[in-house]
C-alpha cells in the first residue's frame, strides 16, 4: 500500500495519496474551476454510515493505522472535551481520530462520518486531500452553474475539520505536505506555482496539545468565475491519545468580504484538544 507522506517524484513538495477508487457523489467543487460541471466532481462531501462503508472508504484511500507504544502518548486531558473553550462556540467532535475543537456559533457542525474534500482537476476519481467530522462557514457563500446545465454549486467561504496522518514523520512534516495542498487543491489547480507556504511554527493548544502549524497561501488565482479566486490554509499536526499523528486543518478563501481573518483562525486552532481514543481501527482518511 501506498504511503501517503511519501512524495512522488513530481509532486510539487505536495501531500498526494493514492488513487481513491470508491463510489463518489459529488456535490461541490474547487472555488478556482472554471466549469461548474467538472468543479462540481473536484469536490466532495460523502456522508459515510457504517463500519463496512467506512472501512471501504479506509481502503480505497490507502490509509494506515499504526498504534505506538504507550510511551509516546500525550498527556491525557482531564477536561470534558465536548463543552466549549470558548463560551457560547460551537463544539467539534472527530471520535475517529479522537479530537476535539471548538467553531463560532455561525459555523456548520456537520456529523462525524460526513467526508470533505477535493479531487484532482484532471482525474476526478483521485483524492488529493480531505478530512472528516467538518465545519463550514457559508456553506452557501457563492453559487455558480459553472457550464449553464442548470446544476447549481455552492461554494463554502471556509472550511475546518481534522483527518490522519499515519506514516508521518514529525508534527511539522505533516502541516508541511498538507497546508500547501489544500490551497493547491481547492483554490489553485492545476498550477502549484501559485501556492506558498510558510516555516513549521512549533505550537501548543490551551488544553497542552504540542504540534506544529503551516500557514500556506495563494496569489494571483484567475477570476474564472465569480467564485474563483485566491486563498490560504493552515494545518497544525500533533498526536492523538494513541500516539499516532493528526491533523487539524483550516482552509477558506482570502480577498473578499466576510473572509476569515488570521486571528480567528488561530483561536479556532487554540482550542484543538484530545477527545478520548480514536476508533480501532481508524476508518477514515
Amino acid at each position: 500500500m501506498q504511503n501517503p507522506y511519501r512524495q512522488p517524484e513530481d509532486s510539487g513538495g505536495l501531500y498526494q495519496p493514492p488513487p481513491f477508487t470508491a463510489p463518489q457523489e459529488p456535490v461541490g467543487g474547487r472555488s478556482g474551476s472554471g466549469s461548474g460541471s467538472g468543479r462540481s466532481r473536484r469536490q466532495v462531501i460523502l456522508g459515510i454510515c457504517g463500519l463496512a462503508a467506512l472501512a471501504l472508504a479506509a481502503a480505497a484511500t490507502g490509509v494506515v493505522l499504526a498504534v505506538r507504544k504507550d510511551r509516546d502518548r500525550p498527556p491525557a486531558s482531564t477536561a470534558d472535551p465536548t463543552k466549549p473553550l470558548v463560551a457560547g462556540w460551537k463544539t467539534v467532535i472527530n471520535p475517529a481520530h479522537g479530537t476535539a475543537f471548538d467553531v463560532p456559533p455561525q459555523w456548520e457542525v456537520l456529523e462525524p462520518t460526513v467526508f470533505s474534500g477535493h479531487t484532482d482537476s484532471k482525474d476526478p476519481d483521485k483524492v488529493l486531500i480531505g478530512h472528516t467530522a467538518p465545519a463550514f462557514y457559508k456553506s452557501k457563500w457563492c453559487s455558480i452553474d459553472g457550464n449553464g446545465d442548470g446544476q447549481v454549486t455552492d461554494v463554502r467561504l471556509a472550511n475546518t475539520g481534522t483527518k490522519g496522518a499515519s506514516g508521518a514523520r514529525s508534527a511539522a512534516d505533516i502541516a508541511e505536505k498538507e497546508a500547501p495542498t489544500w490551497v493547491y487543491a481547492a483554490y489553485t489547480q492545476p498550477d502549484k506555482s501559485l501556492v506558498k507556504a510558510d516555516k513549521p511554527v512549533e505550537y501548543t493548544t490551551k488544553s497542552g496539545v504540542r504540534g506544529s502549524y503551516v500557514k500556506a497561501r495563494s496569489t494571483g488565482v484567475e477570476r474564472t468565475n465569480r467564485c474563483a479566486g485566491d486563498g490560504r490554509s493552515v494545518v497544525f499536526g500533533f498526536k492523538n491519545s494513541k500516539g499516532d499523528f493528526v491533523s487539524w486543518n483550516f482552509y477558506g478563501r482570502t480577498g473578499v468580504p466576510g473572509a476569515v481573518d488570521d486571528a480567528l483562525i488561530m483561536r479556532i486552532l487554540s482550542t484543538v484538544r484530545l477527545a478520548g481514543d480514536p476508533k480501532d481501527p481508524a476508518p477514515v482518511p
